[in-house]
């Protein structure tokens, strides 16, 4: 192809190395949109103002997630419980696994949360248990959104038997129970083997939650990825792409991921909810370590110890809130990301903010009052009486 397109336009070499997701007009056979530039441009001026205008677009992508109450609200409160987690050794009074005072102490002065049935402090328990949880959350999120994306983009771009080998895969995860299917999983893995397997995904450790959490959780993601994806795949500029001669592996991760940003978002979200739930939900049926302290092992020591029958709602109550909380913000960002990316729930909400404005100008006492004239009769009157 030449370098010229037109009389007055241009397009270098290296305007056809750019990605086309956010492209606009006609694109030709080598995928690229024809740049129309004054004769006063330059490649070196246009070249400057790059870093400046990715800036800026950058700036004004966040601009809406960042104006989201949603968001706002989800992210003030991860961040929180994050800051908690990191700074537990400085905040936490007490080592979690040293006795410091009787059983079963009601919250007080010098135990903010009580003491569970061994007569450890519970504050300390639940600022220590967060930190293992929150991190094992988040690296089974990866894990399972990096699987799912792979065989999710690879089995709609390719098809063919590929595509009927990861289909079949996937549905077998999709219907095997997840909760029998985490029980067998973490008895055959963290108690079977030896040598280096065995010392790094030994029970309870955090590999291990990783390990059996990420092979029960990819699948729902992969399937959802690969209905987008076969969606992108009929589109023009994968076939502009495709004839132009890019490879395959450029063309699923320039040119198709870019497109799914917003459900890979949400696939991660949704994975991390799974994961705080799935591994407290282990730890509760002592498939775990209880010698670990999470928030899962919180509320297993809590049974074991009778704490519901002594009462002792203060060492249910703050592991269990803490779960339902970070599972809470993670869901409200969740709805945050599709409202700012989905164009029909941005436009739903940009038509309610207009109505709520035009309700506040109208009641303000402000409009002007319009009179309507009363129409004039056309039929003629009649005569009189006397004529």
């Amino acid at each position: 192809m030449g370098r010229g397109i037109g009389s007055r336009g241009q397009v270098g070499t290296e305007d056809l190395r750019r990605p086309m997701v956010a492209r606009t007009g006609m694109p030709s056979v080598t995928g690229e949109v024809a740049v129309q530039r004054t004769g006063m441009e330059t490649s070196s001026e246009l070249a400057g103002q790059e870093p400046g205008k990715r800036r800026r677009r950058s700036i004004i992508a966040y601009a809406p997630f960042l104006q989201n109450r949603k968001a706002v609200f989800g992210v003030s409160i991860l961040a929180i419980f994050a800051l908690l987690a990191i700074l537990a050794p400085w905040i936490a009074p007490f080592d979690p696994t040293d006795r410091v005072g009787a059983k079963f102490v009601s919250p007080n002065s010098e135990f903010w949360f009580g003491t569970d049935g061994s007569g450890k402090d519970v504050f300390s328990q639940t600022l220590w248990g967060a930190r293992p949880s929150l991190m094992i959350g988040a690296m089974v999120g990866l894990v399972t959104t990096l699987v799912g994306v792979t065989v999710g983009l690879g089995s709609a771009y390719f098809g063919g038997r590929f595509d009927d080998i990861m289909q079949l895969l996937t549905n077998v995860f999709l219907i095997v129970p997840g909760i029998p299917l985490l029980v067998v999983l973490s008895g055959f893995i963290g108690r079977g083997g030896s040598g280096w397997f065995h010392e790094v995904f030994s029970i309870g450790s955090g590999p291990f939650f990783v390990l059996v959490l990420s092979i029960t959780g990819w699948a729902w993601g992969a399937r959802v990825m690969r209905s987008q994806a076969l969606s992108l795949r009929e589109k023009d500029f994968i076939a502009a792409s495709e004839i132009s001669g890019e490879r395959s592996i450029r063309i699923i991760f320039r040119e198709i991921l870019p497109n799914m940003a917003s459900i890979v978002a949400g696939n991660f979200i949704g994975a991390t909810i799974y994961a705080l739930g799935a591994q407290a939900t282990l730890e509760y049926l002592a498939l775990g370590n209880p010698g670990n302290v999470t928030w899962g092992t919180n509320l297993y020591w809590a049974s074991v110890g009778g704490a519901l029958i002594q009462n002792a709602w203060w060492t249910v109550v703050p592991s269990g809130l803490g779960i339902a909380l970070v599972a809470f913000s993670l869901a409200m960002v969740n709805s945050a990301v599709d409202e700012v990316t989905n164009p029909r729930l941005r436009a739903s909400r940009d038509i309610k903010q207009g109505l709520r404005r035009l309700a506040g100008s109208t009641s303000s006492g402000r409009a002007t009052p319009v009179l309507q004239q009363r129409p004039v009769s056309s039929t003629p009157s009649a005569a009189p009486a006397g004529d």
